[in-house]
């Protein structure tokens, strides 16, 4: 699922139009229907803002990859 997909969904749970979730997070309406279509660069901080607003968390992880594997496998 992806950014914009789980932005939606948590919006429409808490009954947020584009408008108010986007004055609550102090962006443009223009960002928010961009991220909820896939379209847009938004940058962390824009995303963070959102996120709040919803009660959503951002985690990152490191993602194990073949040649990662093979570059511990050779020490």
């Amino acid at each position: 699922m992806n950014v914009g997909t789980i932005i939606k969904e948590r919006r429409t749970q808490l009954k947020l139009s584009q408008q108010d979730l986007a004055e609550f997070a102090e962006v443009g309406i223009a960002t928010i229907k961009d991220i909820e279509r896939g379209k847009g660069n938004p940058s962390l901080q824009t995303l963070e803002k959102i996120f709040n607003v919803l009660g959503l968390e951002m985690s990152f992880g490191i993602k194990k990859t073949e040649s990662m594997n093979e570059n511990m496998n050779k020490k």
